[in-house]
């Protein structure tokens, strides 16, 4: 039987549905004597309560639950028939006047768009690439040194030097008045690391323990405390210890210790290059399939499902509260969000997905098994224990889904750039790690 389908406006649809009305009232009846073998009720045993105590307790209940299934069912095999792709839910309501014996129903719905890529041959991408230089090693062993080095107190007359860790009293106030966080007792940090403002470190380096100094400090206005964001303060430092660092050798030692297969300064540092090219590597392939993406969305042209877009943005909403929730936001359920702050973003999201999966579709760029398998092995080289790590991807479906979503991504990308005008750029290390 064909189906009637109407167009109310660019991807909006409506068709109607009918039902049997026998059909729907057979079905309640059948769940209702089903449920009375197992119904538990006051005053008597379970699978002797009374049909018509049955029905009039759980009657509505029921025959909203037939009608919700047969409903559903209805508007699956229409859409079926009509070989329609239902984007969202549709909003199904009952019709007035219904044919005798019959229940009518109109379900109106999105379908997704038709989906057109112009030639991606007049596209253009700028495509990264950078190396890992013996620069970026030695950086990198820096760090791994200062992340083990030891501290050894200081004379009492040597002044505070950059790399030095001090300890200190302090209490600062904003015309005259102290402030949340503004005052501490044994204070220790690093001088030259970051861990204070520039100005308070800058003020501490050259002082001796037991000395006392007075300075002003001013917070940026993007300063993580709002309440003295912006503001000047005047503080007072007392200086009460400084010990001097003590970073470890690079040598066959700091390789033991760091668990090198081969416990050298040679295998530490094919080890240190080997894992900084596998992070230059996953780095150059997001900042590239970000550009690919751009560049692709860019040539498509299609209209978006008002559901699709309203869904992804309840997803972000959602995920906006969990991410005030886990910061300790008080009530993070119930702080209103404006939903038109998230909007960009999902019509972003939607679209690109859209685009991608009709590239897929149509150039089956579709993920390999033995392309997610050498993902996953690539993953896991990093680790201590590889095969457990890649038992951990493939014990769990939604995490190989995970996986396979990137692969397929990296398959559109390598097709894009095969196809678009691609301009080279290097990027130095440096840069490229500075990047979020």
């Amino acid at each position: 039987m064909a189906v009637n389908v109407e167009t109310l406006e660019k991807l909006e649809r409506r068709l109607t549905l009918t039902l049997p009305l026998g059909m729907v009232q057979t079905e309640v009846q059948t769940r209702l004597r089903k449920l009375a073998r197992t119904v538990k009720m006051d005053g008597f045993r379970p699978g002797k309560v009374p049909m018509n105590v049955v029905a009039q307790r759980y009657g509505y209940s029921v025959h909203y639950e037939v009608m919700n299934d047969k409903v559903g069912e209805a508007f699956a095999s229409a859409a079926n028939e009509a070989k329609l792709r239902v984007a969202g839910q549709p909003r199904i309501t009952e019709k007035e006047n219904s044919p005798e014996g019959e229940m009518a129903f109109d379900a109106v719905f999105e379908v997704y768009p038709e989906v057109k890529i112009g030639d991606l041959a007049s596209a253009e991408v700028q495509k990264i690439a950078s190396e890992v230089t013996d620069a970026a090693i030695d950086k990198t062993l820096d760090i791994l040194r200062k992340q083990r080095r030891t501290f050894s107190q200081r004379a009492q007359d040597a002044a505070a030097e950059l790399g030095d860790r001090v300890m200190v009293d302090f209490e600062g106030k904003i015309d005259g008045e102290a402030f949340a966080g503004g005052k501490a007792e044994d204070f220790q940090f690093i001088v030259g690391d970051g861990q204070m403002l520039k100005e308070f470190e800058d003020a501490t380096a050259g002082m001796k323990a037991g000395e006392s100094k007075t300075f002003q400090l001013a917070f940026p206005a993007d300063y993580h405390g709002k309440d003295v964001a912006g503001k000047s303060a005047d503080f007072m430092v007392t200086l009460k210890k400084v010990e001097a660092a003590h970073l470890p050798e690079i040598n066959d030692a700091l390789a033991k210790s760091l668990g090198i297969a081969e416990a050298t300064v040679e295998g530490l540092r094919a080890d240190v290059r080997k894992n900084l090219e596998r992070e230059v590597k996953f780095r150059l392939l997001a900042r590239n399939k970000q550009a690919v993406m751009d560049a692709m969305v860019a040539k498509a042209e299609l209209d978006l499902p008002k559901a699709s877009v309203q869904a992804e943005v309840n997803r972000l909403m959602e995920g906006a509260r969990a991410d005030l929730k886990q910061r300790g936001i008080k009530d993070a359920d119930k702080t209103p969000l404006p939903e038109d702050i998230f909007l960009p973003q999902a019509e972003r999201r939607v679209r690109l997905g859209l685009v991608v999966a009709e590239l897929v579709r149509s150039q089956n760029l579709q993920a390999k098994p033995d392309q997610i398998k050498a993902h996953i092995e690539e993953l896991a080289a990093s680790y201590e224990k590889p095969a457990d790590v890649v038992r951990w991807y493939y014990g769990d479906s939604n995490r190989l889904a995970e996986v396979e979503a990137i692969v397929i991504e990296n398959n559109v990308t390598e097709f894009v750039l095969s196809k678009a005008v691609v301009i080279d750029k290097n990027m130095s290390f440096d840069e490229l790690m500075a990047q979020n």
